[in-house]
């Protein structure tokens, strides 16, 4: 038999029979399910051994199949990397901070391709304001003796492949809930350095719209 085909076939683990027992216990509290076929059904949840064990249990409940369709319509994960040919290779703005420090804040519009040097000195880069015109945004970042800090709205998509030689390269990956958000995308070498892209909590993409259309009356 070809697992793959028959996904009802698959074993049931201690999470899956959990969800069940939740669906089972909600249906009990709406009065969909008497006290005695609540208990009867939470017998058969932990007997059971593999999800075709488990469906039948709550086949007949609205809240497995909202709970189906809510997995459905969940979005893709965004990309890995960028889309071929939609940043180019050269940068369109730089930041260079030479024994010195550069920033990027505020209300500005984000390129599509940056790049950040940080040579004994720190560049932050914050685009918790930021003005996004692409879907798709990637940040080249090189700290040597340095450091390069970035920070996003948190509800856009964050990836981040690098390497940190005697140093530290960390971004935490992020997935937006809107398919449609924007993406970006930390490229890094640390060599006795560091790196960090991670979310700024409270800053969403909407508000600065929200904000910006105000600005401009």
């Amino acid at each position: 038999m070809d697992l793959e085909k028959q996904p009802s076939a698959l074993r049931a683990s201690d999470a899956d029979r959990d969800r069940t027992a939740d669906i089972l216990r909600e249906a009990l509290a709406e009065g969909r399910l008497t006290a005695e076929e609540h208990s009867e059904r939470i017998d058969g949840v932990y007997r059971a051994k593999t999800m075709a064990d488990l469906e039948p249990l709550v086949r007949d409940l609205p809240a497995a199949h909202r709970r189906a369709q809510g997995a459905a319509d969940a979005p893709e994960p965004a990309p890995f990397r960028p889309s071929p040919g939609v940043v180019p290779p050269v940068a369109d703005e730089n930041l260079v901070a030479v024994l010195s420090s550069s920033a990027r804040r505020g209300r500005w519009r984000v390129a599509r391709r940056t790049h950040a040097y940080a040579i004994f000195g720190s560049v932050e880069i914050d685009l918790s304001e930021a003005i996004f015109e692409q879907r798709q945004v990637v940040i080249k970042a090189v700290a040597v003796f340095g450091s390069v800090e970035i920070r996003v709205p948190e509800n856009v998509s964050l990836r981040g492949r690098g390497v940190g030689a005697l140093g530290s390269f960390e971004v935490d990956t992020l997935d937006s809930p809107d398919q449609d958000a924007p993406v970006v995308y930390v490229d890094g070498t640390a060599v006795l350095g560091s790196i960090e892209a991670r979310p700024r909590r409270g800053k969403i993409v909407r508000d600065l719209h929200r904000q910006l259309r105000k600005h401009l009356g």
